[in-house]
C-alpha cells in the first residue's frame, strides 16, 4: 500500500505544479494585455515637443533637427514584404542629449544616395533600444554595413554616445525611406500556454481516477 501512497503523491504534485503554471500565465497574460494598451493609448496621442529630456518607451514627439548624410548608418533590414533593404540611420541632437534616428526602410540599390534634409520638425516615436542581438553578423563598419546597433562599435563609428532611446520617424512620405510600422506587436500565447498547462493538469489528475479505480 505504501507504493500507492507514494504514487499518488507523486501525482498531485505534478497536477499542482501545473496549475501553478497555468496560474502564472494569466498572471502574465493580464499583465501582457495592460502593457499592450498602455502602448496603443501613448501611440495614439497628440505628439509632444521634445527637448532631449523626460523620455519613454513608446512617447510619441515632435522635434527640429539638421539630418545630414555625415555618420548615416546603413541597418540591414527587411521591409513588410520580406524584401531585403536598409534602415538609414542620422546621428542627431536634441537639447545636449545624442539620439539615433531611423528615418525608414530604403532599397539596397538606395545605398549612399543623399538624404539630407535641414531645418526640418519632425514628428517621430520613442522606442527603447532592444539588446537582444542573437545569431546577427558582427557589423562591417568599414563599409557602413550594420546588422546591430552596438553601443561599442556605435561608439568607435561616430566618437559619440547615445541616449537608449531610438526615435522612428513617422512622416508618413511617398519616397523613400518609407517610415516603420511602430505599434504593439507584442507577441500574446499566454492564455495559450495556461490552457496548455491547466489541459495537461486535468488529463494526468483523470489518467489517475482510472488506474486508481482499476487497480484499488
Amino acid at each position: 500500500m505504501r507504493y500507492k501512497f507514494f504514487f499518488s503523491v507523486f501525482v498531485y504534485f505534478f497536477i499542482l505544479i501545473f496549475i501553478l503554471l497555468g496560474s502564472w500565465q494569466l498572471i502574465r497574460l493580464n499583465w501582457k494585455l495592460k502593457l499592450i494598451s498602455e502602448i496603443e493609448n501613448s501611440i495614439n496621442l497628440e505628439p509632444v515637443n521634445f527637448l532631449g529630456k523626460s523620455t519613454k518607451n513608446f512617447k510619441k514627439i515632435n522635434f527640429k533637427v539638421n539630418l545630414e548624410n555625415s555618420k548615416l548608418i546603413y541597418l540591414y533590414s527587411l521591409n513588410e514584404n520580406g524584401k531585403p533593404g536598409f534602415d538609414i540611420i542620422n546621428t542627431i541632437v536634441i537639447g545636449n542629449s545624442n539620439f539615433l534616428l531611423n528615418r525608414g526602410w530604403i532599397p539596397k540599390n538606395f545605398k549612399n544616395k543623399n538624404f539630407e534634409i535641414l531645418n526640418s520638425n519632425l514628428t517621430g516615436i520613442l522606442r527603447k533600444k532592444s539588446n537582444k542581438n542573437y545569431f546577427k553578423p558582427e557589423n562591417d563598419i568599414s563599409n557602413n554595413y550594420w546588422f546591430t546597433l552596438k553601443d561599442e562599435d556605435l561608439l568607435k563609428y561616430t566618437g559619440k554616445k547615445f541616449s537608449n532611446y531610438i526615435i522612428y520617424e513617422t512622416h508618413d512620405r511617398s519616397s523613400f525611406p518609407k517610415a516603420k510600422k511602430i505599434g504593439a506587436n507584442i507577441s500574446n500565447n499566454h492564455l495559450k500556454y495556461s490552457l496548455t498547462w491547466f489541459s495537461l493538469a486535468i488529463s494526468i489528475f483523470l489518467i489517475y481516477l482510472y488506474f486508481r479505480r482499476k487497480n484499488y
